[in-house]
This record gives C-alpha cells, structure tokens and sequence, in this order.
C-alpha cells in the first residue's frame, strides 16, 4: 500500500491541542536497564505517559485455530515455527498481489509480534468467540436471505465500509491487529487522551475528566457512532477506556473481504479497554467485549502493544478512492459483457 506522506496536518493540529501537557521523559531516548527500565514514566501531572509511536503486530490471530485444539500456551519452538509458518504464508503471495510488498516493507522497523499464546482472546478459555445468541443467529439468516440474488459490485452500500474508506473495524475499540499498518500514535494531556491510526484515518479522542477520575458520562444511547463514545478514567497507573454508544453498522473485526462475510455488533454493544505502560517499551493492552444481543456471553483478549520509533504515514491506498469507482465500472462494464452473450443472435 502506498505510504507517501506524514501525518503531518492530523498530528500537528492534535500537537496544538497537547501543548499544555509537557513531559518528563528523562532517559526516554535512551537504552535502560533493571529498575529503571520498568520505572513508568509520567507526565508533569503525575498520570502514566502513554505517549509515543507504537504496534500491536502480531502472528497471533484473535481466536485459536483448530490445530492446537485445547492448547493455550505454545512451548518457545512451538511459537517459533507457527511464526515462521505465519510468515512463509505471507512471503508466498503472487508477486503480482497489490498487498506483495507489505511483507517486505512491514519487516523494515520490526518484526511481528510472536507471543506463545494460541489466541488473543483469553476467555472463554476456548480461545474462539462465543457462540451467537438466537437473536444473533436469526439477525444473519435474514441478511444473508437478503442477499440472495445480490453482488458485492451491486452499489456502493454493497462494498464495505474500509472500501468506501470511511473506516477499519481493525482500529476499535477493541484495537484487533490489522493485517499491515498496524501502527499507532498516543498523546495525552491531563484530560484528553489521543489515539492516532495509521490505518485509514482513524483518530479516537478520549476524554478524562480530572476533578472525577474520569472522561463523565456517556451522551444519551440515541447518540451512536460507528466507533462508539469512549471514556476515560486513571485506576492507579492503568488506563480504563469504556466505550457504549455503537451502532448495528459496527463491524467488531474487520474488514472483511466483503460484507458477506462480516458480523456486525448492535447498539448494546459494551467495550472496557485497560492500557497499562510496563516497562518503557510495553503497553499491556487487555480487552473485555459483551454485547448481550451478539453473543451469549462476554469475551476478553490481551495483547503487548509495542514502542517503535514511528513516525506514521498517511493512508493513501485509495488515492482519492478511485479504487471504488473502478470496481463498481468494472462490474457495469462485466454485466453489459454477460447481458449481451445472453441475446439471441440475430442469424
């Protein structure tokens, strides 16, 4: 994919905001070890300093796959070979593929991440996502009979949300690793926190409210957002992030190749993020997911999130999503082709 230009323009406009919030980095830049290593760096206001270029590249996927049955934790030549399995699988895309160089370009910071747990998810104990409620289950019947005799090339309400570059349900909440970009700014101020992707054009703001401990309430459920309304609130030295207000066009994980594959969450949709700095080059990022009208019970995932030394880079796969338009002209030009060979010849 194209990676061109800084996010020059969102970053300096969101540098205006944080120029209030100086920090104290200390030896920030520098390589520590022991006590000082692990000592959490802190802002001039006391609160933990999240700030910086991050990752959360992984070879994990988010739920377990059937060939490690049970098994939760990998032995060290376990996560070593399913990395490297990961990574030929990667590296054997037709050199032809537009998404061929991501592999290349990808390993030029850092390697993905390979942590030897099976799955992102943490509960249920499984691995896998719960089952579907019955509402969930007749909810997709019903748009799955609706696309009967349908395209994904039909229109533009047919190609996903991603296509139309309007947003990745990589981004969150919860933050799912993408496939590539998986990059991320942070920057805060005593009462705003700021989460910058490199995927598509997605820019969270987080409240906090000082004087509560946290961002103060959610506006009234009426209000809804394809990404929710994220709050924020300090338990000690973690970040809590609770987020409600979604919609029934919430893709949880995606996106999907097309929209026939993807499972969208409801309105009653309820993410609580923890983000917790470790140590100066680890943010431990845990995830808890309910939504009572989706799945028959709540689902909870970990994973590190990774300092680098960024910057990130405009997402300008689509060029002014020219792209779209292609797509749609290709199928237009295809169906004249099928309309035209299915005419009685005129002999």
């Amino acid at each position: 994919m194209s990676r061109r230009v800084p996010l020059a323009l969102i970053a300096s406009c969101v540098a205006a905001l944080l120029a209030a919030s100086a920090v104290v980095h200390g030896q920030n830049g520098a390589t520590r070890s022991g006590a000082a290593r692990s000592a959490v760096l802190r802002t001039l206001d006391g609160q933990p300093d999240l700030q910086g270029f991050w990752t959360n590249d992984t070879v994990t996927p988010l739920e377990r796959p059937a060939e490690f049955g049970d098994k939760e934790i990998l032995t060290p030549d376990e996560a070593a070979a399913y990395a490297k399995k990961r990574l030929d699988q990667f590296l054997a895309q037709p050199k032809d593929n537009i998404h061929y160089d991501d592999a290349i370009w990808q390993a030029e910071s850092y390697s993905k991440e390979s942590n030897r747990r099976t799955s992102l998810i943490v509960e249920p104990r499984t691995g896998r996502l719960p089952p579907l409620t019955p509402a969930a289950q007749k909810r997709e019947a019903a748009k799955a009979a609706a696309r009967k005799g349908t395209d994904p090339s039909d229109s533009v309400q047919t190609r996903t949300l991603a296509e139309r570059c309007i947003t990745w349900g990589n981004v969150g909440p919860p933050m799912i690793p993408p496939t590539y970009n998986a990059n991320l700014q942070i920057m805060q101020t005593r009462d705003m926190v700021v989460i910058i992707h490199e995927m598509m054009h997605d820019v969270r703001m987080i409240p906090l409210d000082p004087s509560r401990g946290d961002g103060s309430a959610h506006p009234s459920a009426k209000v809804q957002f394809l990404a929710g309304d994220s709050r924020g609130r300090w338990e000690g030295d973690t970040l809590v992030v609770d987020t409600t207000n979604f919609t029934e066009k919430t893709n949880f994980r995606g996106p999907p190749l097309t929209t026939r594959q993807d499972i969208a969450a409801t309105e009653t949709m309820h993410v609580v993020e923890r983000f917790t700095r470790v140590d100066r080059d680890t943010i431990r990022y845990q995830f808890t997911v309910e939504d009572p009208n989706t799945w028959t019970t709540p689902w909870s995932g970990e994973i590190a999130i990774r300092r680098w030394d960024g910057p990130i880079y405009e997402y300008a796969c689509h060029e002014g999503n020219y792209g779209l338009a292609n797509i749609l002209r290709a199928a237009r030009v295809d169906d004249a082709k099928k309309a035209k060979s299915a005419r009685p010849s005129s002999n």
